[in-house]
């Protein structure tokens, strides 16, 4: 269905497209809410929070993007609201790299020249990370090795597979703050 035709429907309370919508992404943006919050219930709770707000501001929705990055959107700014209130602070602006690895959709929200400039800052920081891990996130991130994949053709253990990328992610966070933060002010 034409995403314009579902938001035309949806502005007209149509409760089996909202249905279908509901069913169609819900499953994800629960599992999406939870790479911040790590508290089940409570992304279950954020992305409820999102359809309700959905279905009552339907007749005013302006979606610029498409509907998934518009719902991954409220997701992500519902979950930092949530953590906020529990006085859990971003102080640093970092987002999820994980997250924003993984969901192109994410960077639908941001202008081609600064995808170039984030993609471009990236790149420098994943060459400064010590060979092993540069190997490791590469296949993982470039080549879309699985875990036992990495850990069988460098010749280690899976759980040696997940901290590099575990310190890496961190890494690479880190050095993106400032231009996150750029990026984020101007959207």
């Amino acid at each position: 269905m034409d995403v314009n035709i579902v938001l035309e429907q949806l502005k007209n309370k149509n409760e089996a497209v909202y249905k279908n919508v509901f069913e169609r992404y819900y499953k994800e943006l629960v599992v999406y809410a939870h790479n911040f919050l790590y508290d089940q219930l409570a992304s279950e709770d954020v992305v409820q929070e999102v359809f309700i707000v959905l279905w009552e501001n339907a007749k005013v929705l302006d979606i610029k993007t498409s509907l998934k990055a518009y719902l991954y959107a409220m997701v992500r700014n519902r979950c930092l609201n949530y953590l906020k209130s529990l006085k859990i602070t971003n102080d640093l602006n970092i987002v999820d790299l994980n997250s924003m690895l993984v969901l192109d959709e994410e960077l639908d929200l941001i202008s081609e020249e600064e995808k170039n400039i984030l993609y471009q800052q990236l790149i420098k920081i994943i060459d400064t990370l010590p060979e092993s891990m540069q190997q490791v996130f590469k296949l993982k991130f470039i080549e879309n090795y699985s875990y036992n994949e990495i850990a069988e053709e460098l010749d280690i253990s899976v759980n040696t597979v997940k901290t590099q990328l575990q310190r890496a992610k961190l890494k690479i966070s880190q050095s993106l703050v400032v231009i996150i933060a750029l990026i984020s002010t101007k959207m």
